[in-house]
Order: structure tokens, then C-alpha cells, then sequence
């Protein structure tokens, strides 16, 4: 990574204000999934060890005001289970009790701001917030990298106004694998790309392209690049104002020697419902009523010597709906043929994360982001905000 990360700064005695992804799943008060918060505990265990005064901060759902269910008090409690050591909650992310407490703080004490998204600033990236949130911060550090392709007051504004900007390992790790590893990669190299729609992975495979051997193409995008080769689908999700940039976009790959392998059959259904009648069909006969909702055993057949034979396989969407049980076998063998493989497999954040955890394979796979968009920016060959801002290393 080219930017300044935690362990290169003096920290003993500074105040720090790091930013997090604590934006984790609470049901009924309780923390359903606390991956984030784990992820993030290296950084903030390395800055408390080294005698850091520490304000963490995060944002959590997209809060219309102060909404008592979105605090982060459930954050606070686990965190002082992990850590082993109290992590007390704030009343507020900024103002007259937040520096009355975080003054108040020794070396080696954290404190954890309550939510940023409580105030409209955060979003607006306005200039007074960011003010208020970067007031007596010495050290700026940023380990969220989920949030980190949002121009945010916590991610950017407060930052340019903090004397020292540095990345926490979560984020360094993040970047270094999803650019740096792209930027060089080994080969075979084959990315699977899937998802609902073609429009929000055309940057990503506009980049690609120019690194890749092999495209393998599934979930609902797929019937697009489909249609583009003028086959009827059914009642399939097909993005018609798509149609023609889906037919460039195989084109140019196929300019360049790419692969570009879309499905060869599908599960077919009625409706998207847990107890749908389904079939397995050709790609060539979808019938009229029905829409295909994940990719089917031949195309999985055909895909698997080629994700078999591959040095790195990076996996930005998943093949079907894999939330419900009938259109998950897709995601799920394609998951299980990159955990027994070789290949460094890289998985995109977002449902893509989500997927390869819920059919177990989660342990086996080389590397899980922790952000879908901000993974996707980085994949598209874009700078990053919440990186840009940071000092250079």
C-alpha cells in the first residue's frame, strides 16, 4: 500500500480517532453477526498496546435522526468482551461531552463514539461537522473499508484537518489484496462475476478485461449478456437498455482472446419464494412464464476444470438468489469447487461474502472483503476517497 498505515506513527499518549465498519446486523438488541467488529480488533488492540487514547467511530443503518434501535451500544458491550477491557459508549459523536471524556482518557483507553449517521453531516460530508469530529484529534486513522468509496465527513473532511492521516491494517490488508494482487496477477487468472445487474459491474468488467483470462458469467446479469446473443429468457431480469453495451462488452473480450462463458442452463421458476416449483432448462428454453433465478449443474460441470486450473479466481456477485434455498445450489457448488482448489480466491464483499459463509466455505477461501462497494470501486481501477485522503507512505 502506498499510503502511511497504524504501526508507522507514535501513538503513546496521542488521541486517535479511528474510523470503523461497525455497521453490523442487530436483532432485537442483540449483534447477529459480529465479523466486523473481529476484523477491526488488530488495529484498535495495536493502537491501545502502544498507549493510544482512542476514539472509535462507526456508522450503523441509514438513521433518520437519533433512532434509539440503530445505537451502537450493543457494539460497545462487544466490544469490551473481545477486548477484555471497558469500551463505555458515548452520548454523542462530537460536542462538549465527547472531549470532556475523551480528555479524560489515559494511555492505552478507548472510548467508542456513538453514531455518526445520527447527523446529517456525516453523509453531506459537511465542513462543520467534520470540524466538530476532527476538534483535539492527533492522529486520524481510517480502518473502514467498507465505507471507504464514500466522500464522508468521518472518511474525508475530518481527515484533511487532522495533522497525521494513516490506514488501519484492516484497510491496508483490503487494498493491498484487491489492487495490488489484481495489478499483478498470476495466470490462469478467472473472474466470476455475477449479481442482478449488468450496470453496476460494467466497470468492473471494462477493467478486467484488460488482466483476465477468463470470464464466468451468472446471476440475474446473465440473462442480459444472454439476450444480447438473442436468445428469448422468459421472464428473466433483463436490463434492455443494456442489451447493446452487453454486446460490446463481449465483443471487446473477445477482441482481446478473453473467455467470456455465460450459463448453459439454469433453475427455472414461477416466482422468487422459498417453496417455488423449479426446473432445471437449457438457456435455449426458458419457458415464457418462468424466470431462471441461478445458474444449473451443466454450467457448473463446465465451470469447474476451469476454476480447477486457475492461480486466482476473484468472485464479485453471486450465481442465483442464493438467500433462498431453491437457487442456492449454484453459488454453493461454485463456492465449494474454489474452497477444495488451489487458486487464491478473492471474494467481493457485499452478498458474494454473505454467500460463501452461509454454505460454509467462508475458512477456506484466500481473502473476504469486508465492503461491496468499496470492493467493486477498487476492482473498477478506482481510487478510493477515504485512501486518497490518507498521507502518503
Amino acid at each position: 500500500m502506498d499510503r502511511k498505515t497504524l504501526d508507522q506513527v507514535a501513538l503513546t499518549g496521542k488521541r486517535c480517532f479511528m474510523r470503523c465498519d461497525f455497521n453490523v446486523p442487530i436483532h432485537d438488541g442483540q449483534i447477529a453477526d459480529d465479523a466486523r467488529i473481529r476484523q477491526a480488533l488488530p488495529s484498535i488492540q495495536y493502537a491501545l498496546d502502544h498507549g493510544a487514547r482512542l476514539l472509535l467511530a462507526s456508522h450503523l443503518g441509514s438513521p433518520k435522526g437519533h433512532e434509539p434501535e440503530l445505537s451502537l451500544a450493543p457494539v460497545a458491550a462487544r466490544l469490551t468482551e473481545l477486548l477484555g477491557r471497558p469500551v463505555p459508549l458515548a452520548g454523542d459523536c462530537m460536542g462538549d461531552e465527547v472531549q470532556h471524556r475523551a480528555a479524560a482518557l489515559h494511555n492505552g483507553e478507548a472510548l467508542l463514539l456513538e453514531n455518526l449517521r445520527y447527523h446529517a453531516g456525516e453523509k453531506k460530508n459537511d465542513p462543520e461537522f467534520a470540524r466538530a469530529l476532527a476538534t483535539g484529534v492527533e492522529v486520524y486513522c481510517n480502518n473502514a473499508f467498507g465505507t471507504a468509496h464514500r466522500a464522508h465527513a468521518s472518511m474525508v473532511g475530518m481527515a484533511q484537518l487532522c495533522p497525521v492521516r494513516v490506514a488501519g491494517f484492516l484497510l491496508r490488508d483490503e487494498v493491498d489484496y484487491l489492487s495490488t494482487v489484481i495489478a499483478d496477477p498470476a495466470h490462469p487468472f478467472v473472474a466470476i462475476i455475477g449479481g442482478s445487474k449488468v450496470s453496476s459491474k460494467i466497470g468492473v468488467l471494462d477493467h478486467l478485461v484488460e488482466q483476465v483470462d477468463r470470464f464466468l458469467i451468472g446471476g440475474g446479469m446473465a440473462f442480459t449478456f444472454l439476450a444480447a446473443q438473442g436468445k428469448e429468457v422468459g421472464g428473466s431480469l433483463v436490463e434492455r437498455e443494456m442489451v447493446e453495451t452487453a454486446r460490446t462488452i463481449m465483443a471487446k473480450a473477445s477482441a482481446k482472446g478473453v473467455g467470456f462463458d455465460l450459463p448453459l442452463d439454469c433453475v427455472v421458476a414461477r416466482e422468487i419464494q422459498d417453496d417455488a416449483e423449479i426446473r432445471i432448462t437449457g438457456v435455449d428454453d426458458i419457458p415464457a412464464d418462468q424466470k431462471g433465478l441461478d445458474i444449473g449443474p451443466a454450467t457448473v460441470r463446465a465451470w469447474e476444470p476451469i476454476l480447477r486450473g486457475a492461480k486466482l479466481v476473484v468472485w464479485n456477485g453471486p450465481m442465483g438468489v442464493y438467500e433462498l434455498e431453491p437457487f442456492r445450489s449454484g453459488t454453493a457448488h461454485v463456492a465449494h469447487i474454489l474452497g477444495e482448489g488451489k487458486a487464491t480466491s478473492i471474494i467481493g464483499g457485499g452478498d458474494t461474502a454473505d454467500a460463501v459463509k452461509r454454505v460454509g466455505e467462508a475458512e477456506r477461501m484466500t481473502f473476504i472483503s469486508t465492503g461491496g462497494g468499496a470492493s467493486l470501486e477498487l476492482l473498477e481501477g478506482k481510487t478510493l476517497p477515504g485512501v486518497a485522503v490518507l498521507d502518503p507512505a
